[in-house]
């Protein structure tokens, strides 16, 4: 074997890109070197060296893998990637769809995530310069879609069978309707952990004192726009707040 960077594919063999998407998967589910081959028929195959927690590494992988539609199969002593799936693909338009009307729908939670882990960040003294990209990779994180579609990078999703073609179409739109709703996520984060990290506030707030004007203006500049939700107002009344404060107290 050879391991490359700290990736395991056969010896003198260029990995193909199904190899590299695989393993890219199922070394972040399981945080542990995995070694990944194909199949002399078709499909690859992914084993462990450690034999401790291999069962349930592999079922974690399976199942991401069938998340991203291949249909999988477990053996005692490595797990087999086999094709695509009809059933599997389905199963990943049912979740990005849920996504878009469920967790990705919500810049409510998105944008109090952000204030709360950049105030945080900021009392325990974390560089202001670098607020921005770290709250940003934390809510990246926890949206979780954002990683899911980057495993697939470099990947030509293709099939034989008319069906196959046009079930990964669908997936492949559904997927860019999940990535630009991620991207507008993480654009909020970013730009309301700016706002933290400035501590910035308006000149009418400060000279009236009203916090019910700077929440609007706040949410404005955050661009958040007509369609700022309750939450959103309250985390904008207390970003300057809590910004200043922290930053004071440096």
């Amino acid at each position: 074997m050879e391991v490359s960077g700290g990736s395991w594919f056969q010896e003198d063999s260029v990995p193909s890109p199904q190899e590299r998407v695989v393993h890219r998967i199922c070394g972040r589910v399981a945080g542990v070197d995995v070694h990944v081959a194909d199949l002399p028929l078709g499909g690859v195959q992914v084993w462990l060296d450690d034999a401790g927690d291999r069962w349930r590494h592999y079922h974690r992988m399976a199942r991401e893998l069938r998340l991203a539609g291949w249909h999988t199969e477990t053996g005692p002593d490595r797990l087999l990637l086999l094709g695509w799936s009809s059933v599997c693909l389905s199963h990943r338009a049912r979740m990005l769809g849920a996504a878009l009307s469920g967790r990705l729908a919500d810049f409510d939670r998105t944008a109090f995530t952000a204030v709360m882990a950049a105030t945080r960040l900021l009392h325990d003294g974390f560089p202001a310069q670098d607020l921005a990209a770290e709250v940003e990779a934390r809510c990246r994180h926890l949206l979780r879609w954002p990683e899911r579609l980057a495993d697939l990078d470099g990947l030509e999703r293709t099939s034989s069978l008319e069906p196959m073609r046009l079930r990964l179409a669908q997936v492949a739109g559904l997927e860019a309707k999940v990535g630009r709703r991620c991207g507008e996520h993480l654009a909020l984060a970013a730009k309301v952990a700016r706002m933290v990290a400035g501590g910035a506030m308006p000149a009418a707030a400060r000279a009236g004192g009203t916090r019910s004007r700077h929440a609007g203006r706040t949410a404005e500049r955050a661009g958040l726009g007509q369609r700022a939700g309750l939450t959103e107002r309250m985390v904008c009344v207390s970003v300057p707040n809590r910004a200043l404060s922290a930053v004071t107290s440096r």
